[in-house]
């Protein structure tokens, strides 16, 4: 197949707003593609090559300016080759050998497929819930059950090849995916709840525990063998190793647990967030000591517990590392489930996560069965844009442009501004971290220096901040329809990508009534 037809798909996709109409049109193409084709071609159109890193940055691609062909030549197969080589180019002289090969490639694109490969190599491809959509087009394409597809992929966590199974052996190969220690399951998410007392009424039986303000982690534990996950399937082993002793010691020969880890003041209290986060980006351990905490065990010496129940799947946890999982209570009433509350506020948490007990594991789903509780209401939002301060904050990026993420897989909607809760440092990093992904930049190298221009810096949509607010209002103003009440900056959200932002549909349901 033409690399051209990819191409043109994905414009079809991202043109309309249609869940059916995208579905349909990534559906229709995976059809008819040879067996070979599938795995690129599904990875190319969520936007996440299947060589992983390239090591082609944004000014590499940027600075290679050919004229494009006039004619599509370039097969898909011809351009996935050329990635596989770009990946396996390092060592000395790497980057003139991949400069070269980009030249190559580029040269032999046309315009539309040249802005296309220069989007997918630097990631500007990826959109929130375009995961899901395919999801969908590939249970379309070769007549197959979307869950069974959903579930493949949750336990594969590549899509590309769960598309390929669902290709070549249908329902049977799907079904044949199973949990692997080792290989990192997509983590269940929860939606956030009104109160407390609603969450109860909704949910039945319950569990209810803490929500550390931590970073998630998922160990695997296979003998000695240990390894540590984050939330994005990232593994940090070598910097933590900390937690893999701790692993390592647990009574079993075969684990995998789902939690949190944080870093703790001496008197027991979390330290701020973005503390415990620096451990995460280091190559090697330092000083500040991880505490871990879990929640759900999925994996128990040689029997996967998935699908169980989370009662049977708490009973598990409890046998293995029932000293470190977090504090809460089983079926409580209101009463006891308010203390519970209570207390993880006194003990400077977020506040806390309800969970229907008869719930199974459902993996990489922001569903119902899990619900968070926090005091004031808080929203994961994509940067994207920001403006140029004055005053004190000359020659900084400052008032934000937040989006929401489209469920359908549009780019992010935009629902309103802010810039409170931005401290001298954070402002700082911002304005670095801004001008690395932004788009507009011929008027990057001189804004902050006259510091003078009040104008807007448009960026990727890559970064995911939490906004505190305090409601969400109608307003004609955005195109979502509502715009944020007293929004403010808490903290940015290394930890969580683009696609686990919150909603549109999510922003609207904090309307009143």
């Amino acid at each position: 197949m033409l690399f051209a037809d990819v191409v043109t798909t994905s414009a079809a996709v991202a043109s309309t707003r249609s869940r059916l109409a995208k579905v349909a049109a990534l559906a229709e193409l995976l059809a008819q593609l040879p067996e070979a084709e599938v795995e690129p071609a599904t990875a190319f159109l969520v936007g996440l090559p299947r060589q992983g890193k390239l090591g082609a940055g944004w000014r590499t691609l940027f600075r290679i300016q050919v004229d494009p062909a006039d004619r599509a030549s370039l097969t898909l197969s011809e351009v996935d080759q050329s990635l596989t080589t770009l990946a396996a180019t390092n060592g000395k002289g790497s980057t003139q050998r991949r400069t070269e090969l980009l030249t190559g490639l580029l040269s032999r694109a046309t315009a539309e497929e040249q802005d296309f490969l220069r989007r997918l190599l630097t990631g500007e491809l990826r959109q929130g819930a375009l995961e899901g959509v395919m999801t969908d087009a590939v249970a379309a394409a070769f007549e197959v059950p979307a869950d069974s597809v959903r579930r493949a992929f949750m336990l594969s966590g590549r899509l590309h090849t769960t598309a390929v199974a669902a290709r070549t052996g249908g329902v049977t190969a799907l079904a044949d995916f199973g949990l692997e220690v080792g290989r990192p399951v997509r983590p269940m998410l929860a939606s956030p709840a009104e109160s407390l007392d609603g969450a109860l009424a909704e949910l039945g039986q319950v569990s209810v525990e803490y929500k550390l303000d931590g970073a998630r982690i998922q160990v695997h534990k296979q003998g000695d063998e240990v390894l540590v996950y984050t939330r994005t399937l990232r593994e940090i082993t070598a910097s933590v190793p900390e937690l893999v002793e701790h692993v390592r010691g647990l009574p079993c020969e075969s684990v995998v647990l789902d939690g949190e880890t944080l870093a703790l003041t001496e008197d027991g209290r979390p330290r701020p967030f973005q503390e415990t986060m620096s451990r995460f980006g280091a190559s090697s351990s330092r000083e500040l000591l991880l505490h871990p905490y879990y929640f759900d065990c999925l994996h128990l010496d040689g029997r996967d517990l998935l699908d169980l129940p989370l009662r049977e799947r708490l009973s598990a946890l409890d046998s293995v590392a029932g000293a470190f999982r977090i504090p809460g209570a089983v079926e409580p009433s209101a009463e006891q489930a308010l203390r519970v509350q209570e207390a993880a506020a006194a003990a400077g948490h977020e506040g806390v996560m309800v969970k229907a007990l008869d719930s199974p594991y459902a993996a990489g789903r922001r569903g119902r069965s899990w619900q968070k509780v926090k005091p004031v209401h808080t929203l994961d939002l994509v940067v994207l844009a920001a403006e140029w301060g004055h005053g004190r904050r000359k020659g900084l990026l400052s008032n934000l442009h937040l989006g929401a993420r489209d469920p359908d897989g549009g780019p992010p909607v935009m629902v309103g501004k802010t810039f409170k809760g931005l401290t001298d440092e954070l402002l700082r990093w911002q304005t670095e971290a801004l001008s690395a992904i932004a788009t507009e930049r011929s008027d990057l190298a001189e804004e902050p220096l006259a510091g003078s221009s009040f104008g807007v810096v448009h960026v990727r949509p890559e970064l995911v901040v939490e906004i505190e607010l305090d409601g969400v209002q109608v307003s004609p103003r955005y195109p979502g329809g509502v715009a944020l009440r007293f929004a403010r900056v808490l903290r940015y959200r290394p930890d969580k990508e683009v696609p686990e932002a919150d909603t549109i549909d999510q922003v609207r349901a904090l309307l009143p009534g």
